[in-house]
């Protein structure tokens, strides 16, 4: 632990000082402190800003996307000027323009079953700001391997929900979500949206159970998820309770060492083509293609995405929410070649099996959706 404060570090830290539970001492515990960072997106936005003005003493972030513009509505630790950079180097820059006395790791990479348990274990704890579940299962077994506490938190839509996990004998993420989801059935927040300030919120209420334990004060989040709606400006909790049989962190493990965490979510492995797309179908045609076939030939386009994305751009197809195909097939001719789209090809290609099982033989899905559309087609169409 560092031996003092200096002069400008008290001025720096004075309200802090101020506090009986962290004072001198308290402080001196934060400078000494190391965190990792794992995602530098919404999440890690609030959580580097707050834990670097702090005063932590080093921060590694682990994030290896590009600042993109759609992300500058709710990951502000990022600018205008960032756009293209890899997201580590613009949150270095802004943590050392916060308070220069902060080191700070910089890893450009995806975090991975082959370098996890490196990469983590100089760090005192872990906060999971992530927004997938492969990177979530790998942190929990991490922390509970390296036994380090999980500050985790995780946004959609309008709502948002966070614990610690792995801390003095408490319960760990897999207690709680034993199994993931199938792919698919949860959308990620490109395709169901999220509010620009959620983030904000949930972020700092995992940086402070950090500096909580750091600083060995209050009750932590440990046994308890919090769970907060936005809309309706509501918190709520329940408890988590330490599963004996929990393969990781229970009575008689049988995970003691990480897995291939793609295959264990059902999703293709990481950096692999196949998963830099949606699902695709067997009927998928290129932009190109279909390009070609509504300039050449009688077809029609029909849109699967949902109002409000509908107003965003379109392509002047016919508009039926996927959740809405079902019963509204008497609308469309059987008889009729159609090219299916939504935002990205998820969608649509379930779109395209349901109406080729009732019967609709000449229906394709638009590969890449509205999105591979613009970047192949048309520039003009806004990607959002």
């Amino acid at each position: 632990m560092p031996d003092d404060l200096t002069k400008q570090e008290i001025e720096r830290y004075a309200r802090h000082l101020s506090l009986p539970e962290v004072g001198r001492a308290g402080q001196l515990k934060l400078k000494a402190a190391s965190i990792l960072l794992v995602g530098a997106g919404g999440l890690g936005s609030p959580l580097a800003t707050y834990l670097a003005a702090a005063g932590v003493g080093r921060l590694g972030i682990v994030d290896f996307d590009d600042v993109d513009f759609s992300n500058l509505q709710r990951q502000t630790i990022h600018g205008s000027d960032d756009v293209g950079r890899p997201k580590v180097v613009s949150a270095a820059e802004t943590i050392n323009s916060i308070n220069p006395n902060v080191h700070v790791d910089q890893y450009n990479q995806p975090l991975t079953s082959a370098n996890a348990m490196r990469i983590a274990e100089p760090y005192d704890l872990i906060i999971d700001g992530t927004d997938n579940f492969p990177t979530r299962y790998l942190v929990n077994d991490v922390c509970v391997m390296q036994s380090k506490p999980n500050c985790y938190g995780s946004i959609f839509r309008f709502e948002g929900q966070a614990s610690v996990f792995g801390y003095q004998a408490g319960p760990c993420y897999r207690c709680l979500y034993p199994q993931p989801p199938a792919p698919g059935v949860v959308p990620s927040c490109a395709e169901g949206g999220v509010l620009g300030v959620l983030p904000g919120i949930i972020g700092t209420i995992q940086a402070i159970e950090a500096i909580k334990i750091i600083l060995g004060q209050g009750e932590t989040l440990s046994g308890r998820l919090l769970l907060f709606d936005a809309l309706d400006m509501t918190f709520r909790e329940m408890k988590v309770r330490r599963d004996p049989n929990c393969p990781v962190c229970g009575q008689d493990p049988t995970i003691t060492e990480l897995i291939d965490y793609q295959d264990f979510c059902g999703l293709p492995a990481a950096g692999s083509e196949a998963a830099k797309v949606e699902p695709q179908s067997p009927w998928d045609i290129s932009p190109l293609e279909a390009k070609q076939r509504l300039e050449s030939s009688e077809v029609r386009l029909l849109d699967v995405r949902e109002p409000h994305e509908y107003e965003i751009c379109n392509l002047d197809g016919q508009l039926i929410p996927l959740g809405e195909l079902a019963h509204r097939l008497g609308e469309l001719n059987p008889s009729d070649q159609m090219i299916v789209h939504c935002k990205k090809g998820g969608r649509s290609a379930k779109a395209v099996q349901l109406l080729r099982d009732n019967g609709f033989s000449k229906v394709f899905n638009l590969r890449g959706g509205i999105t591979a559309w613009s970047e192949q087609v048309d520039p003009t169409v806004p990607k959002y």
